[in-house]
């Protein structure tokens, strides 16, 4: 059998296996998956063309809606959206959204179905900070309306928490390198290793012609904690854990640059979604074995459940209502004490790693005029038009301006916050007249 034989059978089973599943979609009158779904993706309507083999029908229908199919496909919380809201859930065999919205996106980037007509870069100069989903979002969204768009990212690849947040076993990079290539494809230019703030200022960009600018860098810094032994070495954040696991990946640093060796017992502490990647990153890169620590129970856990199970699954133990109190050990961390119904319990560790939240960084608040944050550091917007900030053309969304959340919560703001832009400049572009 020649390899192209073999290739296509393989497509054959898979695409198979696909359309079986679109034929059990019911195509309800008032679609509740589509209610489920923050972003509002015409579920039914591509589930439909599966359903009948048009794969470029289905990926076009996806496309009115995301940027980012492949992503949602893999790391929307579906259970809780989509799927959750399936009126098949009743039988207890809902329709797997995700595995045919992935399906008909990977299809796409090998098979290159979807060639966009390219619409007059006319209508306006967008500058975009970060290039994570809220940025992707708004600068694809943008593009496609004849906008000219140029996205500022600070690190040296393209992606944001996708590329150095998200570990590899849960969304591959090669995967997010696709769409953002087919987001390139649509006109948009991507300046990497630029940091707004020191590099350039926001008053800067508007010198260069610009004329609105979207912030969507997202939670940059980390929340920490305040308790004795803070500063013993050992103790780190999970999400530059992360990064550094993301970097020696792709080869940009060595193996000595990730803080964990063969062996280490690991405590996380925090019980959401990143504490359940670095949980299962640490034991991929040789953690003897991982605890996650949380103050409260398992029902209240801010973590998804399909990501809790797969932890469990992978061996990872988890203490419930567990308050940290002290880091222990002399100048290197040796375990921590925790208060558990009263009592204090000392469990080994060789590394901590605190996975409490992230808040934005303020360098780009800090050297511009005019933007406000509220007391806990996030950009204040107004609702007319949409996502702008208190300083006139300078927008936000995602993270940046609401608590984390998931990647599809801030692609559903960054699509409001695109239309506001849209009518910001059309509305300055009428007064020029």
């Amino acid at each position: 059998m020649s390899s192209l034989e073999k290739h296509v059978g393989c497509h054959n089973n898979a695409m198979q296996e696909a359309i079986q599943e679109a034929k059990r979609c019911l195509r309800c009158k008032v679609p509740s998956c589509q209610k489920g779904c923050p972003i509002n993706n015409d579920i039914p309507d591509f589930i439909y063309q599966l359903s009948k083999g048009n794969l470029g029908e289905a990926r076009e229908i996806l496309a009115r809606k995301t940027n980012l199919p492949a992503v949602c496909g893999r790391i929307c919380p579906h259970e809780k959206q989509c799927v959750g809201h399936c009126v098949l859930n009743a039988k207890g065999a809902p329709i797997q959204v995700g595995k045919l919205e992935e399906f008909i996106a990977d299809f796409d980037a090998e098979m290159g179905l979807i060639k966009e007509n390219l619409v007059q870069k006319t209508r306006g100069k967008i500058a975009i900070i970060g290039s994570g989903p809220a940025g992707l979002t708004v600068a694809g969204d943008l593009a496609r309306q004849g906008f000219n768009v140029v996205i500022y990212e600070k690190e040296s690849e393209l992606g944001g928490v996708l590329i150095y947040g998200i570990p590899e076993f849960r969304l591959p990079k090669e995967v997010v390198r696709k769409e953002i290539q087919k987001i390139e494809a649509l006109g948009v230019t991507f300046l990497t290793n630029v940091m707004i703030g020191p590099d350039l200022t926001v008053d800067d960009l508007f010198a260069r012609n610009f004329d609105a600018v979207f912030i969507g860098s997202g939670t940059a810094l980390a929340k920490d904690i305040d308790l004795p032994g803070r500063e013993k070495v050992g103790i780190l954040q999970a999400i530059y854990f992360l990064r550094m696991v993301a970097l020696f990946n792709s080869g940009e640093v060595g193996r000595e640059e990730v803080p964990l060796r063969q062996g280490d017992k690991v405590v996380i502490v925090g019980a959401g979604n990143v504490a359940m990647d670095a949980a299962r990153t640490a034991l991929r890169a040789g953690a003897g074995s991982v605890t996650i620590v949380y103050r409260k129970g398992e029902a209240e856990m801010p973590a998804l459940q399909s990501e809790y199970t797969s932890a469990l699954e992978e061996g990872v133990n988890f203490l419930w209502h567990s308050e940290p109190v002290q880091f222990d050990g002399e100048e290197s961390v040796n375990g921590i004490t925790l208060k558990q119904n009263g009592e204090l319990v000392h469990v080994d560790a060789d590394v901590v790693m605190l996975a409490i939240g992230s808040k934005p960084a303020s360098r780009i608040v800090s050297t511009t005029t005019g933007i406000s944050v509220n007391e806990k550091g996030y950009v204040v917007t107004k609702d007319k038009p949409y996502g702008m900030t208190m300083k006139k053309g300078v927008f936000a969304g995602g993270d940046v301006v609401h608590e984390p959340a998931t990647v599809v919560l801030a692609m559903k703001e960054a699509k409001k916050v695109a239309e506001g832009i849209a009518s910001y400049v059309d509305a300055i572009k009428l007064l020029e007249l």
